[in-house]
């Protein structure tokens, strides 16, 4: 029992720094005055962040209440689904007259979804991941980033951290250079997508699935917003995963507003939302000062961070096993010209 009690405060001590670091990632998420800030700083920026609204919140979201409120009570008055006085109508002839109304309102419905709302849809999705990648451009530069490595302030104090910085090269220049960031966006594009596949299933998981997948989300929207900011501050992909996973806490606090505000609608009404706020919480995560909020946290703990949690181990598993299948050739390997 006694030795019992050591384990049972390292626990509380755990949970409580856990708890902390959830609560500055949910409150530095909610900072939504410096989005303004910035906006005033950058007339592009205020610009790009106005179109991003204007199509996602008021062409698309407008479409879909103008549906709700207005095209179907329309078509329901036109095409009813009971008659006041069926007295003078054969049982048989009122149902089918129900059924054809019925088939004609729902068809007419589809045909609105069909040549207007996904049409919108894959405009929108395409035209917004130009302009999300525009807005984090905009914001970094009316921030002031020089484009160095903001992870940096972490390495230099950390204990943890600083032992896997002393053995790190530096990444060649010229092509090679060229060549290793196309395959970090090959593999992140990869780990994502898997990702991705892996928090859609837990939603049908019993019992448990909902409250796993509001925290997967969670992970996998601040990781999306931040990862605008480590690519302009070109920190390199390993580095990227160590600092996340190695502070969930604080990018599960920080993913959760974006989830609550898409968690309970429908999936259109929910990108819609998500559309509209994405690119305000990349504008917090660009000006978000994480590294150092985490650092300050770690030196009240005196230097204990918490338990790495391998969130993306099986995304990185699996995409290490595609990419092996991808054959490729060494120098070695290629035949010599001389030879031809």
């Amino acid at each position: 029992m006694e030795t019992a009690k050591p384990l049972i405060r390292v626990f509380r001590s755990k949970v409580k720094q856990a708890s902390l670091l959830w609560l500055e990632g949910f409150r530095e998420a909610c900072c939504l005055h410096r989005v303004v800030i910035l906006c005033l700083r950058s007339r592009n920026l205020l610009i790009r962040t106005g179109q991003c609204f204007l199509l996602n919140g008021f062409i698309f979201l407008g479409s879909i209440l103008v549906l709700k409120s207005i095209v179907i009570p329309t078509l329901k008055w036109i095409l009813p689904d009971h008659f006041s006085d069926i007295s003078s109508q054969e049982p048989s002839t009122f149902g089918s007259i129900l059924k054809l109304y019925s088939f004609l309102r729902v068809g007419l419905v589809q045909l609105f979804y069909l040549f207007w709302f996904y049409p919108l849809y894959v405009f929108s999705f395409i035209l917004s991941t130009i302009w999300y990648n525009e807005i984090a451009k905009f914001g970094f530069t009316a921030m002031g980033r020089d484009g160095h490595n903001v992870l940096e302030p972490l390495s230099q104090d950390d204990p943890t951290t600083a032992s896997d910085n002393s053995g790190s090269t530096e990444k060649p220049a010229g092509l090679g250079r060229v060549m290793i960031g196309i395959g970090e966006q090959v593999y992140s594009i990869l780990l994502l997508s898997i990702f991705f596949l892996e928090v859609y299933a837990t939603g049908f998981l019993p019992y448990i699935g909902k409250a796993l997948n509001f925290v997967l989300l969670s992970w996998m929207y601040a990781y999306y917003c931040f990862e605008y900011k480590w690519n302009l501050s070109e920190v390199a992909l390993d580095r990227r995963l160590d600092f996340f996973e190695s502070n969930w806490a604080f990018f599960a606090g920080f993913g959760s507003p974006c989830v609550l505000a898409i968690f309970f609608f429908s999936p259109l009404v929910s990108y819609g939302v998500m559309a509209v706020l994405f690119p305000l919480f990349v504008l917090t995560a660009t000006s978000s000062e994480a590294e150092q909020l985490v650092l300050s946290q770690r030196r009240r703990w005196k230097g204990e961070g918490l338990i790495r949690l391998p969130i993306f181990y099986a995304a990185d598993t699996l995409s290490m096993q595609i990419l092996s299948l991808i054959p490729l050739e060494s120098p070695e390997q290629m035949p010599d010209n001389k030879e031809l």
